[in-house]
């Protein structure tokens, strides 16, 4: 057979399959393979065709979806450290009935509520001397004396603090009771009423040198040393003598003269809870020459 013949055979017979290719399916494309499956088969069996503008992803979320996460869990752990730190600084009366004060010096500024406040460690009050303290209050008056002799490096304290206006506006944030109902101590002083607040400075400690009883007023501190700032509490039954005496860290500074009617009314307020709700206020304190 001549070449011309078999070219024209060849020619001859793409053109049948031209002919013989299903409507819109070029000669081309009819001489492909095709899937030699059944006819389910092939019609379950898509085609896959090239995808335009698409991107590789190796499956690791992109750095803006980190960060997202990374935000919240610090704002969690935040909270979480906030609430563990204000939760933790007054325990409660069923579980430790010490007066105990929040670390000083991390909180309000010297002298948040007054003007010409001590920044550090004022002079002692003079030994002999004697100051009355009238903490003014919506249910009456209380009347504290002060005597150096007991402790003079917390009275000069209480009395300087007492002067330029600190314990103005400040609340009994605490008012707890005995494992049995005794009432305990009302407590205050704390410039953010919650019992995390102090002047920011702290004062060294001093020997207990007379038992805690009904009226007396000391001052309030944590478990370390020299850790004593302006909180302070005062004592409402004699009974609470024997809890505070076990520790007997909590330098004594005075007695109440006048006005225990008061700090149990203040007590009364606050349906003797740990931690009132609507804690009473100190509006004006004086300081009073004896």
């Amino acid at each position: 057979m001549s070449e011309s013949s078999k070219g024209k055979r060849r020619r001859g017979s793409q053109r049948q399959r031209s002919q013989d290719a299903p409507a819109g399916q070029s000669a081309h494309e009819a001489q492909r393979p095709t899937y030699r499956g059944s006819a389910t088969d092939r019609t379950a069996r898509p085609r896959t065709r090239p995808v335009k503008n698409a991107t590789v992803s190796s499956g690791i979320p992109n750095v803006a979806w980190i960060a997202g996460i990374l935000v919240v869990l610090v704002v969690a752990l935040a909270g979480a450290f906030l609430f563990l730190r204000q939760g933790g600084t007054t325990g409660s009366a069923s579980s430790s009935a010490s007066p105990g004060e929040a670390a000083q010096g991390a909180s309000g500024p010297p002298g948040a509520n007054g003007t010409g406040c001590p920044t550090s460690q004022p002079d002692s009050l003079a030994a002999g001397q004697t100051r009355t303290v009238t903490l003014e209050t919506p249910k009456g008056n209380i009347a504290i004396k002060v005597e150096a002799d007991l402790s003079p490096i917390a009275a000069g304290n209480f009395v300087a603090l007492a002067s330029c206006g600190f314990y103005d506006g400040t609340v009994f944030h605490r008012t707890p009771t005995l494992q049995d109902g005794t009432p305990f101590v009302i407590q205050g002083g704390d410039p953010n009423g919650d019992g995390t607040g102090g002047p920011g400075y702290t004062i060294k400690d001093e020997p207990v040198k007379t038992p805690y009883k009904r009226g007396t007023v000391a001052m309030a501190r944590t478990q370390a040393p020299d850790s004593v700032g302006s909180q302070f509490f005062i004592v409402l039954d004699d009974k609470d003598g024997d809890v505070l005496k076990s520790a007997n860290t909590y330098q004594i500074i005075g007695n109440v003269s006048s006005g225990m009617e008061t700090a149990d009314a203040i007590f009364a307020a606050s349906g003797g809870v740990e931690l009132p709700k609507n804690p009473i206020p100190i509006t004006k304190a004086t300081v009073a020459n004896p």
